[in-house]
C-alpha cells in the first residue's frame, strides 16, 4: 500500500511537471515591435510577407525597402529612393515584386528586390500607386490615387505588359485593391458621396458599387477577407473631424455591409483573426483591439501610426506602422510595448488663431518636401461644405492660402490630407 502511495505521488508530480512545461510552451500570440529594423521617420506604409519567413517592408518618407528571410528577426536594406514616398510593396513569388510610390514612379524587381527597374510601359498616366494586390502566379493589380484621379492598372504576365483602366466613372480616388482570384475582386476609396467599395467579376473590365458611407470626405482605406471564413470581410473607414472612423463588416462575401464606429478619426489599418477578435489603428493611434466584432474597443497603449495588417495564419501576422510589428507566440522577436502613440505636431497653421471675424479664411502651410494636399471644410457636425484646395506641391515651401468664408457664426473643421497622413483644425467664426 505504501509503495502504491509513493507511485501515486511520483506520477502526480510527473503530470504536474508536464503540465507546467506545456504551459510554458503553449503561449497566446501577442503583438511585438521588431527590433532589428530602423524606426521610420514617419511610418512604414506597407509590409508584405510571401510566407512566414520571407517578407519586405517599405518605409514611406524614408524611401527605403527592407527584406527579411527569417520572419523579421533581421532585415537587409535593398533600396533607397530619398526623393520618393513609398506607399506599398507586393510580390508574386520570391523573385518578382512591385513597389508603388506617391511620386508617380512605379517599380518592378525580378530578383527578389536586389535590383528595381522603373515600369514605363503602362498605357496611361500614373500619378501614384496607392494599393497593390498579387493574385495567382502571374496577375498583379494596382490602383490610385488617394488625391485623384481614380484608375486601376493590371498585368497578367508578371508585370511585363500592362492594362490601364480608367475608374473615374466609379470613383473619385482609389486606395485599395483586393482580389479573390484573377477575375473577382474589390476596390475601395472615395467618390463624390463618401467612402466607396466596388466589385468586379470580369478582371476589372466593369464594376458595381456595393457600398457607400454617404459622408463626403471619407475613404474606405483597407479591405480584409477573413482566412477562416472567406464569406466574412472587414474594411476600415478613415473619416473626417469631428466624426469617428468606422469598421465595416460583411458576412456574404462583400455584397452587404454593416457599419460601426471606432474611437478615432484617422482609422486605416484593419486586421481580424476571427469574426470577433481584431485590431484597427491609424495615423494617430496604436492597436485598438476588439473581442466582440467591433461593438467595443480597447486601446492597447502600444503601437503607433498603423497602416496595414497582414495575417499569415491565426497565430502569425505582421503590421506596418512607426515600426514593423509581429503578432506571434515567439516572445524573442522584439519588444512587448514599444512606440506608444503620442500626439503629433501639426504643420497646418491657421494664422487667424482659429478665429474668423470677417469673410476670409487665411491659412499657412509649411511643406518640408514635395507633397499632395487635399484641404476640405466641414461644419460642426462633420457635414461637408466645400473643397478648399487639391494641389500638388513640388518643393519645400511655406504657402499662404486665402479663402472666401461666407458662412454664419459657429464652429467649423478644416480637414487636411497629404502624403504623410491626416489632421484637422477646429476654427470658430464669431
Amino acid at each position: 500500500m505504501k509503495k502504491n502511495f509513493h507511485l501515486f505521488i511520483i506520477l502526480n508530480c510527473f503530470w504536474l511537471s508536464v503540465s507546467c512545461d506545456s504551459a510554458q510552451v503553449i503561449r497566446e500570440p501577442e503583438w511585438h515591435s521588431l527590433s532589428n529594423i530602423p524606426d521610420s521617420e514617419s511610418r512604414y506604409d506597407d509590409v508584405f510577407f510571401l510566407n512566414e519567413n520571407l517578407g519586405w517592408a517599405a518605409d514611406g518618407v524614408g524611401g527605403k525597402v527592407f527584406k527579411t528571410v527569417d520572419g523579421g528577426k533581421n532585415w537587409t536594406e535593398q533600396l533607397h529612393l530619398p526623393s520618393h514616398y513609398l506607399r506599398n510593396i507586393e510580390f508574386l513569388d520570391e523573385n518578382v515584386g512591385f513597389l508603388g510610390t506617391l511620386s508617380g514612379d512605379f517599380y518592378r524587381t525580378s530578383d527578389g528586390g536586389q535590383n528595381w527597374q522603373t515600369v514605363s510601359n503602362i498605357p496611361g498616366t500614373i500619378h501614384a500607386i496607392c494599393g497593390l494586390d498579387a493574385v495567382g502566379e502571374n496577375t498583379i493589380y494596382g490602383c490610385g490615387a488617394y488625391f485623384s484621379p481614380a484608375y486601376i492598372i493590371k498585368s497578367s504576365d508578371k508585370g511585363l505588359t500592362w492594362q490601364f483602366i480608367d475608374m473615374s466613372t466609379y470613383a473619385r480616388s482609389l486606395v485599395e485593391v483586393l482580389f479573390v482570384n484573377e477575375n473577382v475582386g474589390f476596390a475601395s476609396g472615395s467618390d463624390f458621396s463618401g467612402g466607396v467599395i466596388l466589385k468586379t467579376v470580369n478582371g476589372g473590365a466593369t464594376w458595381i458599387k456595393l457600398f457607400n458611407t454617404d459622408v463626403i470626405g471619407e475613404y474606405v482605406w483597407k479591405l480584409q477577407i477573413l482566412q477562416s471564413n472567406r464569406n466574412v470581410m472587414f474594411a476600415s473607414v478613415e473619416s473626417v473631424a469631428p466624426r469617428n472612423g468606422k469598421l465595416l463588416k460583411s458576412f456574404d462575401a462583400g455584397m452587404n455591409w454593416v457599419s460601426s464606429e471606432v474611437p478615432d478619426t484617422d482609422i486605416q489599418a484593419v486586421g481580424f483573426v476571427s469574426e470577433s477578435h481584431g485590431w484597427m489603428g491609424g495615423h494617430h493611434s496604436g492597436f485598438l483591439e476588439t473581442f466582440d466584432g467591433g461593438q467595443t474597443w480597447n486601446n492597447t497603449q502600444f503601437g503607433d501610426n498603423l497602416n496595414r495588417i497582414q495575417f499569415i495564419n491565426e497565430n502569425l501576422a505582421y503590421c506596418s506602422g512607426a515600426s514593423i510589428y509581429k503578432f506571434s507566440t515567439d516572445n524573442n522577436v522584439g519588444n512587448k510595448k514599444p512606440h506608444i502613440a503620442v500626439p503629433k505636431q501639426k504643420y497646418l497653421k491657421v494664422i487667424t488663431a482659429a478665429e474668423i471675424n470677417g469673410q476670409q479664411l487665411e491659412i499657412s502651410v509649411n511643406y518640408d518636401s514635395g507633397n499632395h494636399i487635399i484641404m476640405e471644410l466641414f461644419d460642426s457636425k462633420g457635414n461637408f461644405l466645400k473643397t478648399l484646395i487639391r494641389e500638388k506641391i513640388t518643393k519645400a515651401e511655406i504657402k499662404n492660402y486665402n479663402f472666401s468664408f461666407p458662412y454664419p457664426a459657429g464652429i467649423y473643421y478644416i480637414n487636411l490630407h497629404d502624403d504623410k497622413g491626416g489632421q484637422s483644425e477646429k476654427i470658430i467664426k464669431k
